[in-house]
């Protein structure tokens, strides 16, 4: 192997680590994120993770006494959304870094892009024609050579 090309091989084995090390670090980076919520007494916190995932529910003792079970689902519930949308947003901020100029980190994660008020194009109605020849011969036509968008296999 020439000179050049060593040279060339081992830039780009550099170039290969080096990215390996970021997605490594990007990786470390997005599983340690954790987000808190806490009840405005305190008395019920959540901790959720990188992808909205429960990870720790903390209760005081006397909250039982102090509100009914489906006060306190709703509050754990409430309490997990919003620790969720603000570890959501730290992981997009992690992803900005990495991806191309453009590229919508939020999207990435699963968020929801605004979806066009008629998303699948529909087919507009044809007339069927009746004055098919009987004797027109279909024995040479099979859908089953066609692919997709009527092209010939």
């Amino acid at each position: 192997m020439s000179t050049d090309h060593r040279a060339q091989v081992e830039e780009l084995m550099a170039d290969y680590r080096r990215s390996r090390d970021r997605l490594a670090e990007t990786h470390r980076d997005l599983s340690a994120i954790a987000e808190t919520a806490r009840s405005q007494d305190g008395r019920v916190q959540v901790v959720v993770g990188p992808q909205g995932e429960l990870r720790e529910v903390v209760l005081a003792d006397d909250v039982y006494e102090r509100q009914r079970p489906a006060q306190l689902a709703a509050l754990i519930v409430q309490l997990a959304a919003a620790a969720a949308h603000a570890a959501s947003r730290r992981a997009a901020d992690v992803l900005a870094e990495v991806l191309p100029a453009g590229a919508d980190p939020e999207l990435l994660l699963g968020g929801h892009a605004e979806i066009p008020a008629d998303p699948a194009p529909r087919n507009e109605p044809r007339r069927i024609d009746d004055n098919v020849d009987e004797d027109e011969d279909f024995s040479e036509a099979s859908w089953l050579r066609q692919g997709p968008a009527g092209r010939k296999w």
